[in-house]
């Protein structure tokens, strides 16, 4: 059965002592335990906020990794690594990866595949931007963004896949897609999971949606059958709005 999960992506945001605060913030909200909390602090602060998240039920995760063990890379970091410190999640593919520094459909295979190799879980983004989706190209784009970078790996590995759908266009933008576009794309989502491989696959794989999640939208967003949860932005900064979030189920 899949899960409902609401994760945190502070992309480059919080020095250590803003990153402690926030995080002290965030053990003093109550939720409702119906979804399973994440939050991905910046690469310097990983450690400390394993160390302060040890006994709670929020989970420490990874916005990034490099696909080598070691090596010449330097400003990267490898799964090893980040399971060395307990992080056991990592984002790969957000949108922002793909603009800013050039990651293709296949150099995300090789990420997923050095941390499934780890038994790390992923959190794969991809979507398409606004050109495409005027175009009626978006059901196009995301189906060979997932084939390319998943649809190589065996049925088994999927269960340390979770998906999160992510217009480029709402990103950022205070744009957000409606309850019933999230819908429409998650289904095809999940449609072409089943093809791929199974209904039983599709049923069982989280697919979330990425997009200027807020605490007033978020409980509509939800509700739709497909949604199983959020990948959060500017809004996972802020303790009480993101508890909204997570609560929202």
């Amino acid at each position: 059965m899949r899960k409902n999960i609401v994760a945190g992506n502070w992309k480059m945001n919080n020095d250590l002592s803003q990153t402690q605060a926030l995080i002290a913030d965030l053990k003093q909200q109550k939720e409702a335990g119906r979804c399973e909390i994440m939050i991905a602090p910046t690469m310097p602060n990983l450690y400390n906020a394993c160390e302060l998240l040890r006994d709670s039920k929020i989970e420490v995760i990874g916005q990034n990794m490099h696909f080598a063990s070691h090596g010449a890379y330097t400003g990267e970091v490898s799964a090893s690594m980040l399971k060395g410190i307990g992080v056991n999640t990592v984002i790969l593919g957000h949108s922002e990866r793909r603009t800013y520094f050039n990651e293709t459909d296949e150099m995300l295979a090789q990420k997923v595949d050095a941390a499934l190799a780890h038994e790390m879980r992923v959190i794969f983004c991809f979507g398409e931007e606004l050109k495409d989706r005027k175009a009626g190209n978006h059901e196009a784009v995301v189906a060979t963004q997932i084939k390319n970078a998943l649809f190589h790996l065996p049925e088994r590995a999927w269960k340390h896949i979770v998906l999160a759908y992510e217009p480029v266009w709402a990103i950022g933008t205070g744009e957000t897609a409606t309850p019933e576009q999230a819908q429409e794309m998650h289904a095809f989502i999940r449609k072409a999971i089943e093809n791929q491989y199974s209904a039983v696959l599709a049923d069982n794989t989280s697919i979330l949606y990425g997009g200027s999640v807020k605490p007033n939208n978020a409980k509509s967003i939800f509700s739709k059958p497909d949604v199983d949860g959020g990948l959060i932005g500017g809004a996972a900064l802020q303790a009480e709005d993101f508890f909204t979030i997570v609560n929202a189920f």
